[in-house]
């Protein structure tokens, strides 16, 4: 410590008065300082590369694009797969697994081995995988590639090793599950019909074995064609054609009836005494007409035939076989049980079904008790066991994407009591009607673990609302739901411009701030609103409080290369601010005298009483107006403070801060009037433009035509991106890749004749909205790096003085207001290599902060980029300034991308901290704004708050992402806050309510005051360290050069502190600090599509999420210790249970009921009788399966010895079952032993007439 006093010491008296950097950063102004080399710093870090470990820990929500169902019923575990190749493995609340075919092709087909602990996955590349579930991250232990057929459907019998595998040919193959090898019998589709039949069946649609005699085997052809072949004789039995397509099949568990489903909506049953014709008929919705025929109807898709012990009736489940007549009628679920039918309607398409029964063994009466219904985009279980029906409550997560997700938020180590707290308030919402029985999926087994604490994740959602969710150990249930559009009146359509633009989402949430010791919530909108919530226990009549703002920068304020260097002209301070205003709303009508709407706000709030439930209630609404018929920009940042009682937040035009208490705007300022005298660039004025008042008609004019005439287009591609399509969408098993990711052809992005239509039309109108990421000639912009500097052919640079660029400001054309963004349904494939990597870097930038500039250009060509290395290299600041402004988006305004309150030192000459807000601008900027608030609570409330910008700059390259302080031992200082208080509780006259404030102050953890703080900065390419207040550079660190960073933020991990990253190229990484030296740097995820760029977020404890698909929530550790701690943390899928005993047939029945039981598939298609397949057939790939954790496990002799381990333990497992069963069975036998000797001894001496 004393060695850190001497430095601070050298440096206080070494460093000029008016020096702004040091030679490290780059500084464009001011003297350099001697700055200390970074050996000189004193802190002791604790991290090292060995405390960090990228590993995935559990996923949340709805599979996405499910395709494939099935249930252990022993077990009691539900496997779901889905288009991407992932496969949900669910069981208990807690025990939740997904697993990942590296193949990425889509699950076809699900089979159980029931009570086995393995999965059988059939794929859309006709691959067979067998799953090991006896860990808790299961594995493949096998898989088997069919070369030259394709799979359509697979059977696994109870109790057997050999699977049945029907293909697109109409062959029957067979599998041997241990070995996963093909056996040599083959069910040939041409031994299969008759000789006689002229036409091929089709793909095989159905394959059971008789419930009667398991060497019968059913093969049903989509043709309409069923035979059930004798597996010992090699032979048909008997041979059905009907004419109507087949597409699926189900016994009566006695094995002599069993029904069919065809493509007309019919359902048949059929006798084995008589298969010559249908034993019965039925069209379940085909009612006659008036002309007598009957109505044409849907394909009954899937039909399940399951008898009841307590009923005679059977019950007849099925989906579709609805009527064509009826249109807008939603998918349905029909269950017949005697006479009487309930059609169920769903919201979703139906996926597939399965009705659960009681028992494994399908010859026994079934005894169904609930059916799970997998729709497109939820799951529901009914109760069969009540004649209404109800659905179970589906205790996992699975309603994320009600609404589109957004934006998300993650807080790990929250206050223990806000869980509590929100549940009950949450709790009083809840839906009613549910079956009352315990949700049937409940295999497994979990437990609470020893390393859990309170985990909030915050989602918002296209229609504005928010839900706070319970993330604690590992799980996910809701706690409470949030509905923002309330304190709006509900926009009437057509209403204006702004309604015809966003009328469908207009509440959708862009960005949310959160402190959870004062529980202050803030939430920003896509109408650029803000909206300050308060907690209370009590309900409340309260009066909203709206505050308009008009942050609207002029012409002058866009940053744009001179063509005319010429004749420099410097701007006055001031002269173009925008203006707060805070009166009474403007009637939505106003106008300006030219017919252009101005003072406006897009959304109207409620201006009566209303009434507010207890949880978070709406305190201030902030909203952005209209200027001169322009739409507010949309807002880049935000932060929020309790103990200060301010607000501020800033777009491209500027910053604004608000004080909450006294319900006033404090500032309101243009970014460039931030940096006041101190403005380190030379900024020149360009020639006037000509015409200019007719460029703007122009302008307007061809908004105009866009707003009119591509509605419908804008709204048609939007939908493309950010909605889950409602139609039912047929599954391309034509081994298609990632289904996720839309892909353009490449020419759309050099040869303007070949653009879509809707893009060509906008390109027209010299608008360019931000659905369109094609247009590369024409990139609407968030600003990005000002080192990328792509090469515009045919285009000069701007040339280079030395005393840096010249930079001039004209007039922005005319922005469009951009819909929301749902980051859940963003699906465009965005380059990020060294190519491509800044136009699609801009737009991807573009839709991550929620930006949209206009940029009308009169010379607009079409023009091809390059990436030019030479220039991508480290520059200094200046010259990147220039880049930032380059051909690529000729308008640029330097938009505030993140703000920070904090104590610190507003000025060089301040010897105590004082509170201060960090601005970070999309230049690289850094401006220090100290704040003057009255510490007395009376005066708080009636004494304005002094703020005035000090003109402190720090340069960065790139956008300023993340604002973190530390106290000089390196401990992170947290942000004051204000305590929790009810503002809507009774009041207490011996305990009168008062503000209680918290405050980190840098020097509470030093032995003196004076000493300053450490401020750590990380842009998009950089990442520096500060000493507070000298302001001097002390570590500085290039985080990367090829690519930038999405999302970057101070964590705590391992009892220290590290700035994690997470970059575009897909890369996260992790740097000490304060000396930013890197622990960690791991290429986990290739960024694909905006969905992860926008909800990418990490917490402490070494966690982060973001959403995977836009329905479900991935969540990823980083900490070491997390891994190592991660099996104990994860539940448990196969539990050891006894396998239920068949029921005893009885002598009659097993007398004329077959010889099921002396069927002997070994004997039948083992090698010695079957011999072996073809090799071309199918090629077996070896697994991984046997270990956990392979991946990551040493090779060599260790994985050898795990391996060894592990394959000891399975063995030490299956041996003491078997000796359990064993001491089982010679208790059965001495049991029978007593008795029949008692039975010997009490007949022993009677005569035979006496029995």
């Amino acid at each position: 410590m004393k060695k850190f006093r001497k430095v601070l010491d050298g440096l206080t008296t070494s460093s000029p008065g008016g020096t702004i950097g040091s030679p490290s950063c780059g500084s464009a102004a001011g003297t350099p300082t001697s700055a200390p080399t970074p050996r000189e710093i004193d802190v002791q870090e604790t991290l090292a590369s060995e405390n960090f470990q990228l590993c995935k820990t559990v996923r949340h929500g709805f599979p996405y694009q499910p395709t494939a169902l099935a249930f252990d019923p022993v077990q009691k575990i539900l496997a779901i797969g889905s288009r991407s190749g992932g496969v949900r493995i669910l069981g208990r609340p807690g025990v939740d697994c997904f697993c990942q075919h590296e193949s990425g092709a889509a699950v076809l087909q699900l089979q159980f081995l029931i009570n086995e602990g393995a999965l059988v996955t059939a794929c859309a590349d006709d691959t067979l995988h067998l799953w090991n579930l006896r860990q808790r991250r299961p594995a493949v232990l096998h898989s088997l590639k069919f070369n030259r057929e394709r799979i359509t459907f697979c059977h696994l019998p109870f109790q057997s090793k050999w699977l049945y595998v029907g293909t697109e040919r109409g062959n029957t193959h067979i599998v041997n599950i241990e070995s996963f090898i093909l056996s040599g019998y083959v069910i040939m589709w041409n031994k299969a019909i008759e000789l006689s039949t002229k036409t091929h069946p089709g793909p095989v649609v159905h394959l059971s074995d008789s419930p009667k005699d398991e060497g019968k085997l059913l093969i049903g052809f989509e043709g309409g064609t069923i035979v059930q072949w004798d597996l010992r004789a090699k032979k048909a039995d008997f041979r059905i054609y009907y004419d109507e397509a087949i597409h699926s099949a189900s016994w009566h568990h006695e094995g002599k009836q069993f029904m069919c489903s065809h493509s007309d909506g019919s359902l048949t049953l059929w006798n084995l005494r008589n298969t010559t014709k249908p034993f019965q008929i039925t069209f379940p919705h085909g009612k006659i007409q008036k002309d007598g025929r009957k109505e044409s109807c849907k394909p009954i898709l899937k039909v399940e035939y399951k008898t009841s012990r307590n009923s005679s009736e059977p019950f007849v489940i099925f989906s579709g076989g609805l009527s064509y007549d009826k249109a807008g009628r939603r998918p349905a679920l029909t269950i017949m049980h005697g006479k009487a039918m309930t059609v169920l309607e769903m919201d979703y398409p139906i996926v597939e079904f399965m009705a659960l029964c009681e028992t494994p063994y399908n010859n026994e009466v079934q005894e169904p008790y609930a059916v799970v219904v997998l729709l497109e985009k939820d799951l529901i279980v009914v109760d069969l066991t009540q004649s209404t029906f109800p659905v179970f409550e589906n205790p996992y997560s699975m309603d994320i994407h009600e609404s589109p997700v957004t934006c998300t938020a993650y807080f790990a180590d929250c206050p223990p009591d806000i869980i509590p707290i929100l549940y009950s308030i949450g709790a009083k919402h809840k839906k009613t009607g549910y079956s009352h029985k315990e949700w049937p999926i409940a295999g497994g087994t979990w437990t609470l673990g020893s390393h859990t604490y309170p985990e909030i994740i915050i989602t918002g959602h296209a229609d504005g609302s928010i839900k706070f969710w319970d993330a604690s150990a590992f799980t996910l249930q809701m706690l409470y739901k949030l509905k923002t559009s309330k304190v709006f009146e509900k926009p009437k359509p057509g209403e204006g411009r702004a309604a015809d633009l966003v009328e469908e989402d207009p509440f959708a949430v862009q960005m949310v701030s959160w402190c959870p010791q004062s529980r202050i919530f803030c939430v920003v909108g896509i109408s650029a609103h803000i909206i300050l919530y308060r907690f209370s226990k009590y309900d409340a009549n309260t009066q909203i409080v709206a505050l308009e703002v008009r942050l609207q920068c002029d012409a002058e304020d866009v940053i744009t290369p001179s063509e005319n260097e010429n004749n420099p002209c410097f701007s006055e301070p001031g002269s173009h601010s925008p203006q707060p205003h805070h009166q009474y709303p403007v009637s939505p009508g106003s106008r300006t005298p030219e017919g252009a709407k101005d003072s406006v706000p897009c959304l109207k709030v409620k201006d009566r009483v209303v009434r507010v439930p207890p949880g978070y209630q709406s305190d201030l609404v902030i909203q952005l107006l209209w200027v001169d018929g322009e739409p507010p920009q949309q807002i880049t940042s935000l932060d929020i403070n309790s103990a200060y009682g301010l607000l501020a937040f800033g777009n491209c035009n500027g910053l604004a801060v608000v004080d909450y208490l006294q319900k006033t705007v404090i500032l309101c300022m243009s970014t460039l009037d931030l940096y006041g005298a101190t403005d380190p660039y030379q900024r020149l004025t360009r020639s006037p433009r000509r015409n200019r008042q007719s460029t703007s008609e122009h302008c307007m004019r061809g908004l105009s035509n866009l707003y009119s005439d591509s509605k419908k287009r804008i709204r048609t591609s939007y939908q493309s991106l950010t909605e889950l399509t409602d139609n039912q969408q047929s599954i391309d098993m034509e081994r298609s890749k990632s289904p996720t990711s839309v892909h353009y052809p490449t020419s759309l992005h050099n040869d303007p004749r070949v653009l879509p239509e809707p893009v060509a039309s906008l390109r027209a109108s010299h608008c360019s909205p931000v659905f369109y990421l094609l247009d590369n000639d024409h990139v609407n912009g968030h600003c990005t790096s000002p080192t990328s500097q792509p090469c515009s052919a045919g285009k000069p640079r701007v040339p280079m003085g030395p005393e840096g660029p010249r930079l001039t400001r004209r007039g922005p054309g005319r922005p469009p207001f951009r819909k929301a963004q749902s980051a859940a349904c963003m699906e465009i494939s965005l380059p990020v290599s060294h190519t491509e990597g800044h136009a699609s870097r801009r737009a991807m930038l573009q839709q991550l902060h929620g930006v949209t500039m206009y940029s009308h250009d009169e010379h607009h060509t079409t023009t091809s980029y390059c990436w030019n290395e030479r220039e991508s290299r480290e520059n200094s600041f200046s010259r990147s300034r220039s880049s930032s402004v380059s051909s690529i988006d000729r308008d640029t305004k330097e938009a505030i991308t993140t703000l920070q309150f904090g104590e610190s030192y507003g000025r060089k000459s301040d010897a105590l901290p004082t509170p201060c807000l960090w601005v970070g601008t999309s230049l690289g900027v850094v401006l220090l704004i100290p704040l003057s608030i009255p510490i007395d609570q009376e005066e708080r409330m009636e004494e304005p708050v002094a703020i005035g910008p000090s003109g402190a700059v720090q340069m960065l390259k790139g956008s300023v992402l993340r604002f973190a302080f530390l106290d000089c031992m390196g401990v992170l200082i947290q942000s004051p806050y204000e305590v929790w208080r009810d503002l809507n509780a009774p009041e207490d006259p011996d305990r009168p309510r008062r503000r209680k404030l918290v405050h980190f102050s840098p020097s509470s953890s030093q032995d003196a005051y004076g000493e300053g703080h450490l401020a750590v900065v990380c842009s998009e390419r950089q990442a520096k360290v500060f000493i507070m207040p000298l302001q001097t550079c002390l570590f500085v660190h290039n985080i990367t050069e090829s690519s930038f960073v999405l999302r970057a933020d101070v964590v705590s991990v391992c009892n220290s502190v590290c700035l994690a990253c997470f970059c575009a190229n897909g890369h996260v990484m992790t740097l000490s600090l304060p000396s930013l030296r890197p622990l960690m740097d791991v290429n986990y995820l290739p960024l694909t599509d905006m969905r992860i760029a926008r909800t990418f977020c990490f917490t402490n404890g070494g966690q982060a999420l973001y959403l995977s698909s836009p329905t479900e929530i991935q969540r990823i550790t980083y900490s070491q210790e997390m891994c190592d701690n991660l099996q104990e943390m994860l539940g448990e899928l196969f539990t050891p249970i006894e396998t239920p005993e068949a029921q005893n047939r009885g002598f009659l029945k097993g007398f004329f009921g077959g010889n099921a039981h002396t069927f002997d598939r070994e004997e039948l298609f083992g090698e010695a009788a079957a011999g072996k397949a073809s090799r071309s057939l199918a090629q077996h790939i070896p697994g991984q399966g046997g270990v956990e954790g392979m991946k990551v496990a040493a090779g060599g002799a260790v994985g050898e010895l795990a391996r060894a381990r592990i394959a000891l333990d399975e063995r030490g497992q299956r041996l003491g079952e078997l000796e359990e069963r064993t001491a089982l069975m010679m208790t059965s036998a001495e049991t029978f032993s007593k008795h029949a000797h008692e039975l010997m001894l009490k007949c022993k001496d009677k005569k035979w007439y006496q029995f």
